[in-house]
């Protein structure tokens, strides 16, 4: 079961608000780069100036905004004749950086080491490559797995909740190493239900 799941939900919520970004000429590669530009800007803010831990109240409230965002871009593409082959490179690439950039500062923050925060970042980039190859061999753009992108989403918003409020306990540092093993987990089902689903178009 995935957070993925309720994305159509989500989506009906967004509707009044794509068709009034519609109206007023926003483009969904627009919204996709903007998304991309902030998550970078927050996540190199956190890391570089390595601000109070308060600070980290603001991945969670973010992250939301970031999957609205996401949702809103993919429904401007597909419901208002906005799909590009450009739009569709700019959807993969920006973000796997949104995530690369918006994760790499826990790495300052989490008990443990910190290396595991780069095996997750190099994991899940790994994981949307794979969902994205499914089109290459014929099946569907793959979103299989129990830690896609809005798993992952709900998992460090949490944490950065967690970090703002009160220290992490040591036994938080079994996070990370967790994480790589369903995100491997994740890239394996989603390789195979790509495969499976081409046997049965074929």
């Amino acid at each position: 079961m995935s957070i993925y799941r309720l994305k159509p939900v989500f989506q009906g919520l967004l509707r009044p608000c794509v068709r009034w970004l519609h109206a007023r000429g926003a483009t969904a590669n627009q919204v996709t780069v903007l998304a991309c530009f902030l998550s970078v800007c927050l996540g190199l803010w956190l890391f570089v100036a390595q601000p109070p831990f308060a600070a980290y109240a603001l991945i969670p409230i973010w992250m939301f905004v970031r999957m609205a965002l996401n949702a809103v871009d993919g429904m401007l593409a597909r419901e208002h004749n906005q799909q590009t082959p450009l739009g569709a490179f700019l959807n993969e690439l920006t973000d796997v950086a949104s995530d690369a950039a918006l994760y790499l500062p826990f790495a300052l923050v989490l008990p443990g080491n910190p290396v595991w925060v780069g095996v997750v970042i190099v994991l899940a980039g790994l994981s949307e490559f794979a969902g994205a190859l499914g089109t290459v061999v014929g099946a569907s753009r793959r979103y299989d797995g129990p830690m896609g992108k809005s798993d992952r989403a709900f998992v460090f918003g949490a944490l950065g909740l967690w970090v703002a409020l009160a220290p992490l306990p040591p036994w938080a540092s079994w996070l990370m190493p967790s994480m790589a093993l369903l995100l491997v987990f994740t890239t394996v089902q989603r390789v195979r239900s790509a495969l499976a689903e081409r046997t049965v178009s074929s």
